[in-house]
């Protein structure tokens, strides 16, 4: 492994990381708040300080482990996730999926901020590389976040959209998977179902559905 390599992607890759990582932690406490749940705000986890969302094993250890291990073919983390006592909610049911929902909506709306400043930067004639390819990764990171957390099962995000969509005993069959649903997942990963089945599909609509969204701000800013 080329550690110059890996030392000019983690720097690439620390800020959008960073900041991927934090909105979507902190946008699930807001709308939990929103919605009637405290418990995060109580607790200080409705912040934008990274620190409050970092997992020493799931967000640092586990990755750079992953990296080695695979040559920088695989990674896969996860923050601390934010407390959220459903029932709290003024509608634990219905406002479960707005509060679930917030995480990837607020990656996607990170990756477009991202792709504005990458048009933004082309149209104002800089061509310094690791700027440009810090906004690439950008996008890349936050429509991963949002792809992989709508993977339809508990703890995802995903998955607790469809608890919440789900008649009664449907939702409750789902939400019992949810204390193996991490096991789950990481076996679907590793066998590449999630990458072939889910993910591949999910970010082709997502940069198509990001590139028609910044189609505007190209016509604006000019070629």
């Amino acid at each position: 492994m080329d550690l110059a390599d890996l030392i000019q992607k983690v720097t690439l890759y620390a800020l959008p990381v960073l900041f991927a990582i934090t909105v979507h932690e902190a946008a699930h406490g807001y709308a939990a708040r929103f919605f009637g749940d405290p418990t995060a705000w109580q607790l200080g986890r409705v912040t934008l300080n990274p620190m409050s969302h970092i997992d020493l094993i799931g967000t640092l250890l586990m990755p750079l482990l992953l990296y080695f291990a695979t040559a920088g073919q695989f990674l896969f983390g996860y923050a601390k996730p934010v407390p959220v006592d459903f029932g709290r909610l003024r509608k634990p049911k219905q406002h479960m999926i707005w509060v679930a929902l917030a995480g990837p909506g607020a990656n996607f709306l990170q990756a477009l901020l991202w792709g504005i400043a990458f048009q933004g930067l082309i149209a104002g004639g800089v061509s310094e590389p690791f700027f440009i390819e810090m906004c690439k990764a950008g996008v890349l990171v936050n429509l991963v976040m949002f792809a992989f957390n709508l993977f339809p099962l508990p703890p995802l995000d995903g998955g607790r959209i469809l608890v919440g969509l789900l008649p009664w005993r449907a939702a409750v069959m789902l939400s019992r998977v949810e204390p193996w649903g991490f096991f789950i997942v990481l076996a679907l990963v590793l066998t590449g179902i999630v990458s072939q089945l889910w993910m591949r599909p999910i970010m082709d609509l997502s940069y198509n559905a990001l590139a028609l969204m910044l189609s505007p701000v190209r016509w604006v800013l000019g070629p």
